[in-house]
């Protein structure tokens, strides 16, 4: 039995709610993963497991179990973690999340660059616009953009980011161009939001004459992905709030124009988010360090 490889089925197999959820998560077939658990069921003489159709939950002895399993996986990773130090190379795997269009835009054209020079690392890249419980999902970096709340992890900013309202030419055509930012409360305005299960971003925050105005904006569509905001926006359906390196090809073609530049939204931080403990591993130190370079090189290009 390999106890490392069925200790990690089990522990994501809990956290995702499935075993082939956690095996799919481990890249292993939903019967490797079924394996797994039962080699481990059978070592320990217990069952870990409550099985049905629809749900698997932890016996009380495998929530147990569960705790000191998560706790060996995260003695492993620390001590492989030191022994790295000493390696000619980093070799393993970092897990990597980001907001869809971050991801796309900024992100993803970094992986095969670092992967590049450092053959040996894998990068698991997730891509996702809803919240992400790092611990939980076992990352090792987060990718932010936003307004930086209360956390109990590190952060590293890379840089302020600007945002834009933007609407294409043919809804301003039909709906007129807001002159301040009131408007935007007008029932003949539909605003574009981003909204999924306990967003934050119910409003928009503008850089009002006399300071950030928040705005508690409505608007007849909403979507958990920002890329389809963009789309929506470009079709003439509303106005989307949007940072202006993810619109900037759209707003050079036209197919998207500025709206309210003179009171624009604030700056959203884009920046990475980690556990402490996570950067004491050398691969994920080099990472962090060549994402943020070479994010900051891709912002500030234009500006030199």
């Amino acid at each position: 039995m390999q106890y490392v490889d069925c200790l990690n089925v089990f522990v994501r197999s809990v956290d995702l709610g499935s075993i082939t959820s956690g095996g799919r998560d481990l890249r292993l077939t939903p019967a490797v993963a079924s394996k797994r658990i039962k080699e481990l069921e059978a070592h320990l003489g217990v069952r870990l497991l409550n099985r049905t159709t629809r749900s698997l939950t932890p016996t009380e002895i495998g929530k147990v179990y569960y705790d000191h399993a998560r706790s060996v996986l995260e003695s492993i990773r620390e001590s492989e973690a030191a022994v790295a130090g000493f390696s000619s190379a980093p070799r393993g795997t970092i897990s990597v999340v980001a907001p869809l269009g971050v991801g796309r835009r900024l992100i993803a054209p970094l992986v095969p660059e670092f992967v590049a020079q450092y053959p040996e690392v894998n990068i698991r890249l997730r891509l996702s616009d809803r919240k992400v419980d790092m611990l939980a999902d076992n990352l090792d970096l987060a990718i932010f953009l936003g307004e930086l709340r209360d956390s109990n992890l590190k952060f590293r900013k890379i840089a302020s980011c600007e945002r834009v309202l933007c609407a294409s030419p043919k809804y301003l055509a039909s709906h007129g161009h807001p002159k301040t930012p009131g408007d935007l409360l007008r029932n003949d305005h539909n605003c574009l939001l981003l909204r999924y299960p306990r967003s934050p971003e119910y409003f928009w925050t503008l850089q009002g004459r006399d300071g950030p105005e928040r705005l508690e904006v409505a608007g007849r569509y909403d979507a958990d992905d920002g890329d389809v905001l963009t789309r929506w926006a470009e079709e003439g359906w509303g106005i989307a709030n949007k940072p202006r390196f993810d619109v900037a090809e759209a707003l050079a073609n036209g197919s998207l124009v500025e709206v309210l530049p003179d009171t624009p939204p604030v700056s959203a931080t884009l920046g990475c988010l980690y556990p402490h403990r996570r950067l004491q591993d050398p691969k994920i130190r080099l990472f962090l360090d060549f994402a943020v370079m070479r994010l900051k090189e891709t912002l500030f290009a234009g500006r030199r």
